[in-house]
């Protein structure tokens, strides 16, 4: 996974700054089926679908809710039959798969996911221009845009676009939108997109008992929106309930920071991700960290809101796990870490704080 800065940092430091204590072979496998799934919320009440023990693998399968969009391209048996037989929907529209319960996790642990691959089901996605979209005052009318993938070039194509239609508003998760080659319509001819395959929504369970929205991201993680959690990365968890009960889904296969149509490229992704727990680490946020930078997320009602969570947090964090005293880190922050929306459009605004490792040559990580 490529970041800003990438090309100056290497050579330099081009592996995590915090190593996993332990590593497990033991690869367990969790497809997504009717009986792993849930749909559109967190809760701590559900019971773990599969559990796991601390440095164990799992290769999971997750699935876009937006797989209805074009079913045609973006839908197989599998798929077909989560959306016919998972009926218990909401509040928020996301297909998560899970929860994973690992061994002995409580709560004031973090859970370390190393993210080691993350690849597209099937070679389609779809973005929606949605009425939560940023824009949409000014651009008021819902259209999907679906893509095809390149894979070996990382890269995607629109195939075609259309107006949504199937229901008032596309406020209905699951929707299957029968294929009419009539309302089909090219887009975006000529033009190319990255592709950056990621995890739009994951996290522990939080701690109230009791189902809670999959739309707005928080401190148990969720919707977080970042399109660099992908394969190379690692999220760092604050547990809140024992087992941690992590859920993965929402699965993205490109992203802009602020994603403010509505929507990511979304398509369906199977992922390997290491499941660690740490009680090592001073983290009570999530924290994304990739091989050259730390990524600290704040969330907020508004942007000004979330810009000063995202600074707080970044502040404490430069303190707590880099060392730095209270007042140096006010000024670092202020010539060399980087603050980016990250996404506008999931009730909860987002921005992340960037914090580049490079600062840093003499700092070896928190001991494991």
């Amino acid at each position: 996974m490529l970041a800003r800065g990438d090309a100056f940092a290497t050579g330099w430091h081009d592996h995590p700054m915090v190593l996993s204590p332990t590593e497990s072979l033991t690869v367990h496998r969790l497809p997504a089926t009717p009986s792993t799934v849930h749909w559109g919320y967190f809760d701590p009440r559900l019971e773990p679908v599969l559990t796991v023990a601390s440095g164990d693998l799992v290769a999971i399968d997750t699935l876009t809710h937006h797989a209805g969009d074009a079913p045609d391209l973006l839908m197989d048996a599998g798929i077909t039959d989560v959306f016919e037989r998972v009926t218990d929907r909401g509040p928020g529209p996301h297909l998560l798969t899970g929860p994973i319960a690992v061994d002995g996790a409580r709560p004031g642990d973090v859970l370390q996911v190393d993210i080691l691959e993350a690849t597209p089901r099937l070679p389609y996605g779809s973005n929606l221009a949605a009425h939560w979209g940023f824009l949409y005052g000014e651009i008021p009318v819902e259209r999907v845009t679906v893509y095809e993938f390149d894979t070996k070039a990382s890269l995607g194509r629109a195939l075609f676009a259309y107006d949504w239609t199937a229901t008032p508003l596309a406020d209905e998760p699951g929707t299957i939108v029968s294929p009419d080659e009539n309302a089909r319509q090219p887009a975006l001819p000529g033009v190319v997109v990255p592709l950056r395959p990621h995890f739009g929504t994951m996290g522990v369970a939080p701690a109230a008992p009791q189902r809670v929205s999959s739309v707005p991201p928080g401190d148990h993680g969720g919707n977080v929106d970042n399109w660099r959690i992908g394969a190379g990365g690692t999220m760092y968890y604050p547990i809140q309930v024992p087992g941690a009960l992590l859920s993965v889904g929402d699965p993205h296969v490109s992203q802009g920071d602020g994603e403010v149509s509505g929507t990511a490229l979304e398509a369906s992704l199977n992922g390997l991700v290491r499941l660690t727990i740490r009680r090592d680490l001073p983290f009570t946020v999530p924290v994304l960290e990739t091989a050259t930078e730390l990524l600290v997320h704040g969330f907020g009602d508004t942007l000004d809101e979330a810009m000063k969570s995202a600074a707080l947090r970044t502040h404490g964090i430069l303190q707590s796990y880099l060392g730095l005293s209270r007042v140096d880190a006010y000024s670092f922050m202020s010539v060399a870490a980087d603050f980016t929306v990250t996404q506008v459009v999931d009730q909860r605004q987002g921005v992340h704080g960037r914090i580049d490792k490079r600062c840093f040559p003499r700092w070896t990580g928190v001991p494991a």
